[in-house]
């Protein structure tokens, strides 16, 4: 082979090796690109901040706020969440909430009437999503149930007949004639229920005594008072007398009074029965709720307000026979659950 050869050879195979390392560093190149390029994505996820605002302390509220908080968890939102009570002062109600809009919070949870009007009152800009609200409607917090139409939306706590069903059984099951009704006149949660046993119990030949309190320290008078006039106890889901349900089931129980209620958690504290759900349940819709707000989704205006979808009726043995109640083994079938 000649020398001339030989070189066009070599020539050929040093452009060869030459083309292999461009090509190489692009790739390279390239590569450290796509990896810069998903890092940037990873860190662009959206963070919020969501004002989460209670009335008072009691394990429904409680179990509604945790239902809340799961639902937004479980979508995977990366969201702090800045929890008050307002124990049931209406001055810290207007702080609270002052104080998201300061924050600029991107969202508040107004759990229970009186802070989802509060928030409503101070804001029309930062979606508000409630629970535990009873008549959103009579409270003036929405336009329908349907299309809510303002920057307010979530779900109630008024399952469909639980008020008729709870005076129905007294009634019929407990020859009641005359019902104590122990709540605040303020939460026009209650009084509208209040106004529902008023009817249901005209229809079933019953009537209604009130007893109205201002705060959590007048319920046990409250209570005594009708002591003497009534054959059961009423507590509807009033958040003041809810708080301080204990000083009624003692009234109830020393004058062996059947106490019935609203919400399950108070069976499972001692109340003789009630027709209810799961408050963490409407929390948690409410929470899914908040997660599409959130994401852009769709707004509060167009999410139509919920309504619990399962009744439960408990009923406490203990408590039956704490109180006097004769029990009947029919109960045992007619209940969802019984409390032993």
């Amino acid at each position: 082979m000649t020398k001339k050869i030989w070189g066009l050879l070599s020539l050929c195979v040093l452009m060869l090796m030459v083309a292999c390392g461009q090509n190489g560093g692009s790739s390279d190149t390239q590569e450290g690109a796509d990896n810069e390029s998903n890092e940037a994505a990873q860190g662009e996820g959206e963070s919020y901040t969501v004002g989460v605002s209670q009335i008072v302390q009691h394990p429904s509220l409680d179990a509604a706020t945790a239902g809340f908080k799961k639902a937004i968890e479980e979508a995977g939102l990366d969201v702090t969440f800045d929890e008050q009570n307002a124990q049931g002062d209406q001055n810290n109600i207007r702080n609270i909430v002052n104080n998201f809009i300061s924050d600029e919070a991107d969202l508040i949870f107004a759990n229970a009437t009186p802070m989802a009007q509060g928030a409503l009152a101070a804001t029309q800009d930062i979606p508000i999503v409630f629970t535990s609200v009873t008549e959103p409607i009579g409270a003036d917090l929405v336009a329908s149930l349907e299309e809510p139409g303002g920057n307010v939306t979530g779900t109630t706590d008024l399952a469909p007949d639980a008020v008729t069903k709870s005076i129905d059984f007294m009634v019929n099951e407990l020859g009641v004639k005359t019902i104590g009704m122990v709540y605040n006149a303020g939460e026009q949660n209650s009084v509208y229920q209040v106004d529902l046993a008023k009817q249901a119990a005209e229809e079933a030949g019953a009537t209604i005594e009130e007893a109205t309190v201002a705060t959590s320290a007048d319920v046990k008078t409250a209570a005594e008072s009708l002591v003497g006039s009534v054959d059961a106890f009423y507590v509807v889901t009033d958040n003041t007398v809810v708080s301080a349900l204990e000083s009624v089931i003692l009234v109830a129980e020393e004058n062996s009074i059947p106490l019935f209620v609203g919400e399950l958690d108070s069976v499972e504290r001692g109340g003789f029965a009630g027709f209810g759900f799961s408050y963490e349940d409407i929390g948690y819709a409410a929470g899914e709720m908040a997660v599409q707000i959130l994401n852009g989704e769709a707004t509060p205006a167009e999410l139509p307000v919920q309504t619990p979808q399962t009744l439960t009726f408990e009923i406490n043995k203990g408590a039956a026979e704490r109180m006097g109640v004769e029990w009947k083994d029919e109960w045992n079938e007619l209940a969802d659950n019984i409390i032993e």
